[in-house]
């Protein structure tokens, strides 16, 4: 059996992934052209913003000279300049729309080709992977780990490109109107940048532990609840919830500690621009009280604005840091999940099996989950075409194991595996795997009508071909009293019993009708009557078929061709059941344990 799934994680990198982030970036390389376009847009509605403040002054000191002056104010200037205000604005406005659109587009074309990729990747994975790693983690990951940096790229990427252009737009205009009011308000804000990076510094291990803890409960949730049955009838509730508290005791006291630090920014910032205000106010006015012509009411009228807009993109500075934060933790798991091993490419593999026998051969095969374990040592079996192959032997002998070998699901460390001749490692899995039809002990159907489970990846299957397999199952009657048939959807209310469902699926290998049968003890489910029926239908699809059959259950296998008793990874025995009963040896006492009062 594959190593059991931990449910813990390992402990998250305390510090910012910046090699993430930069990855996620390189995704929307393909977007430059756009990208630039939204740039040259957000540079247009920062110019406007700051321009804006320059007109209010001359229209406050238009005003203010009028009343100095005693003379009538120039109604005609005024509407001029209030003309070219709204222009200013109303194009500001397209401009920032226009940015914030584009923007938008590629953040959520990136966000689709990153999940896209991602479905792609774990068809590409090993099944160690799997084995290693909790569905609720791999789920995490998928969902809301990709989530996390859709919404950071789609809220944070236009509002810093608009809040830079801003930045570096209203330092200049500062420093161009007056350079000592410009110091004055860039001095005050010194002290919110240093309060960010002291933030940013101990936070990310928060947003880390976040992602990881998150992943750890998404895990045992899955775990718990897919199982919950089996949880009640051992009375398990409580250990269970015991778990629960202490995970979610962590998420807990990662996520406020992750979201008390970075909540400090936004307030130390608005700290920050308030104190720009009451110190340009202080400085302007001892400016206009010594008469010095720089500085008018104007100008500090101006420069208030100049403030406000100056720590409005610290502002967003702030808040972008703390999505970028916590889009870096969750960047990490999903680079760590693209970037983790995948089964090798095999699309060079030219080799081809015609008109398929079924003869399989196991030359000495050795394979362990890990190096140092090995779990099959030295397995050899010659099988002949149209066979029925039993596998026993007692829990952990590595039946399972030699199928999961057989359809090169996991790739052995030496010997080899043949059919008709053909080595396996020269053709590519997909292949091996149109080779045989699979029936598990655990039946799997998945959210459609009855049709889309039976035919499942196939086209063109007549209804005849559908009633002929239920037929064999002992299903027909069953699907004929549905009003809607084989396009009957499989949901809650349908509630099939889990017979019925083991049924569907041996239903769906025989339409399948492929030159090999691999079974997992697949009538577990099912009631002695149904059993009946399945057997027959069993004995019609082997016939032909060269066909293995993992047995618990001795009885349901008399009839093989060819029995393997395995123990401890090899075969210890093997003949039919007839032979291996008066053998007296390993496979005789383990079948009559069976049958022993």
């Amino acid at each position: 059996m594959p190593p059991m799934r931990p449910m813990t994680v390992t402990n998250p990198d305390d510090k910012a992934d910046l090699g993430s982030i930069k990855k996620i970036l390189v995704y929307c390389k393909q977007y430059l052209p756009a990208v630039i376009v939204a740039i040259v847009f957000a540079i247009g509605g920062a110019l406007t913003t700051i321009i804006g403040p320059e007109k209010i002054s001359d229209l406050m000191n238009e005003i203010t000279s009028s009343i100095m002056t005693g003379m009538d104010v120039n109604i005609d200037n005024i509407k001029k300049i209030c003309f070219t205000l709204v222009t200013i604005y109303a194009g500001g406005a397209v401009l920032n729309y226009s940015q914030q659109f584009i923007t938008a587009t590629i953040t959520q074309k990136t966000s689709k080709r990153l999940r896209t990729d991602i479905d792609e990747k774990i068809n590409r994975l090993p099944l160690k992977y799997f084995d290693t790693t909790t569905k609720g983690d791999i789920l995490s990951r998928v969902t809301n780990d990709v989530d996390t940096i859709s919404q950071t790229l789609s809220s944070s990427s236009a509002n810093l490109i608009s809040s830079l252009a801003l930045f570096v737009g209203v330092i200049y205009k500062m420093f161009s109107t007056n350079w000592i009011l410009a110091l004055v308000t860039i001095g005050s804000s010194l002290f919110g940048f240093v309060m960010m990076g002291v933030i940013m510094k101990n936070s990310q291990k928060f947003f880390n532990r976040k992602q990881a803890d998150l992943g750890v409960m998404n895990g045992q949730i899955e775990e718990v609840y897919t199982n919950h049955n089996i949880v009640h009838a051992f009375g398990a509730k409580h250990q269970e919830k015991v778990k629960f508290d202490e995970v979610n005791d962590r998420l807990y006291d990662s996520n406020w500690k992750s979201q008390w630090l970075s909540g400090m920014m936004h307030p130390i910032m608005q700290f920050v621009g308030n104190l720009d205000y009451a110190l340009v106010f202080i400085v302007g006015v001892t400016f206009i009280i010594n008469n010095n012509s720089a500085v008018t009411l104007g100008t500090i009228m101006a420069f208030v604005i100049y403030s406000r807009l100056f720590s409005q993109p610290l502002g967003t500075f702030a808040q972008s840091m703390t999505s970028i934060q916590q889009a870096s933790a969750a960047s990490k798991r999903v680079f760590e999940m693209l970037e983790s091993e995948e089964q090798p490419d095999e699309s060079a593999k030219t080799g081809t099996i015609n008109n398929v026998a079924g003869n399989v051969e196991f030359r000495n095969v050795k394979f362990g989950y890990s190096p140092d374990k090995t779990i099959i040592h030295d397995f050899s079996a010659n099988l002949k075409a149209g066979q029925k192959v039993a596998i026993v032997g007692p829990t952990g002998a590595g039946k399972t194991t030699m199928v999961n070998l057989l359809m090169r699901f996991y790739e052995i460390d030496s010997g080899d595996i043949l059919i008709d001749g053909v080595s396996t490692k020269t053709l590519r899995r997909e292949q091996v795997h149109d080779l045989f039809d699979m029936i598990l002990q655990d039946t799997w159907l998945f959210d459609g009508t009855i049709r889309e489970n039976l035919v499942y990846n196939k086209e063109n299957v007549p209804d005849s071909k559908l009633d002929e397999a239920c037929e064999a199952v002992g299903l027909k009657h069953f699907i004929s009293t549905l009003p809607q048939g084989y396009d009957t959807r499989l949901n809650e209310a349908l509630n099939l019993s889990d017979g019925q469902k083991q049924q569907l699926t041996i239903a769906r290998a025989m339409i399948k009708d492929a030159p090999m049968l691999i079974l997992d003890e697949a009538t577990s489910s099912i009631d002695t009557r149904t059993e009946l029926v399945i057997q027959r239908a069993m004995d019609k699809l082997t016939i032909g078929r060269t066909s293995f059959v993992i047995a618990h259950r001795l009885s349901t296998i008399k009839n093989a061709d060819v029995i393997l008793v395995m123990k401890d990874g090899d075969i210890i025995e093997q003949g039919n059941h007839e032979k291996l009963i008066a053998d007296g040896g390993f496979y005789s006492e383990l079948y009559n344990s069976q049958f022993a009062v």
